[in-house]
């Protein structure tokens, strides 16, 4: 796990420095929209709805809609002066009972470590929220914006963590617009029933009774399609492949290039992945080349011994005619 946010959890005088991680992630099956007929995968442009024409980002903006259908756009200058603050504090406001936190009101759940020098004081708050069975409203500071949050006991494997818990806010939970009354009066037979079927279907709750039977199923289905050839390869997935490996290759042949070219000691591995990344025509192009620049070298080397012999005999009748002379 990777630690998302710093800070300190702050209540009274004491303060707890503590990490944040990221308690939840989904497994939840997602899929491609793609072309029946290729596989090919479906994309999306960004078009605009008045001219028609594709828009590149560099000019999109934030636009907010006004329940009249108006457009208010907001520049970045605009977005830069809106309130936000960058605190590493959690501030606990007060403790409440637990009871009082409708769990409908729960959003996004963080497991709090603490740091070397936390650790005796977030044991502490720890045990105190455990035995006063209260949780801890907070503020804190996330992604430039501050929310308001709980800090409660939550039991593992691992041992006791104290989870913060971001909250919605009371205007983003809808309240039903529908009724529950109920024609008639409940009889109190029919509750003392239900009661027995509530205490006949008791026991404790345990997560790992309960299995996501649509991700294995779709697991199980693809599997079964891919043993028996039923996949479709796209042309960009077979290109990007084989792109992928030439330019790997491509980039072993600068890396080496390049040290030849300074002058630096290259690795024999290095020159045969070189000559084993080569188009056999290639390879066949420097065999030529390097057979024909040797009957070139011994060629010359033939010819300058034949002009040394010559010169050598002149040399020789040059010197016995003189001796001949005097």
């Amino acid at each position: 796990m990777r630690a998302i946010w710093k800070g300190a959890v702050s209540f009274g005088l004491v303060s707890v420095p503590v990490k944040l991680y990221a308690a939840t992630e989904s497994h939840d099956v997602s899929f491609r929209q793609v072309h029946v007929e290729d596989g090919g995968r479906i994309r999306y442009q960004r078009v605009c709805s008045i001219d028609g024409e594709e828009v590149p980002y560099s000019d999109i903006a934030k636009g907010y809609e006004t329940e009249d259908g108006e457009m208010v756009i907001l520049t970045e200058d605009d977005m830069a002066a809106l309130p936000s603050t960058s605190s590493r504090e959690i501030s606990v406001e007060k403790f409440v009972p637990s009871e009082q936190i409708d769990p409908l009101l729960f959003e996004k759940s963080y497991y709090l470590e603490p740091e070397n020098t936390g650790k005796k004081p977030y044991a502490l708050l720890r045990e105190a929220l455990r035995e006063a069975d209260r949780m801890a409203v907070v503020t804190v500071a996330l992604r430039n914006r501050t929310t308001t949050a709980v800090l409660r006991v939550r039991e593992t494997e691992r041992g006791d963590v104290i989870v913060l818990q971001t909250l919605m806010w009371p205007d983003e939970v809808r309240v039903p617009d529908f009724s529950v009354d109920v024609d008639g009066e409940v009889k109190p037979a029919e509750v003392k029933m239900a009661r027995m079927l509530v205490d006949t279907l008791a026991g404790d709750f345990d997560p790992s009774e309960f299995e996501d039977d649509y991700a294995e199923a779709v697991e199980t289905l693809v599997k079964t399609k891919i043993e028996g050839g039923d996949i479709t390869r796209t042309e960009t997935s077979t290109k990007s492949a084989g792109e992928v490996v030439d330019l790997l290759a491509a980039l072993q042949r600068s890396v080496t290039a390049a040290k030849k070219g300074r002058g630096e000691d290259v690795p024999e591995e290095a020159e045969e992945a070189e000559e084993a990344d080569e188009k056999p025509a290639e390879k066949t192009a420097k065999k030529g080349a390097a057979k024909k620049s040797s009957t070139t070298k011994t060629a010359a080397k033939k010819t300058t011994a034949k002009k040394t012999t010559a010169k050598k005999a002149a040399a020789k009748k040059a010197t016995a005619a003189k001796k001949k002379a005097s």
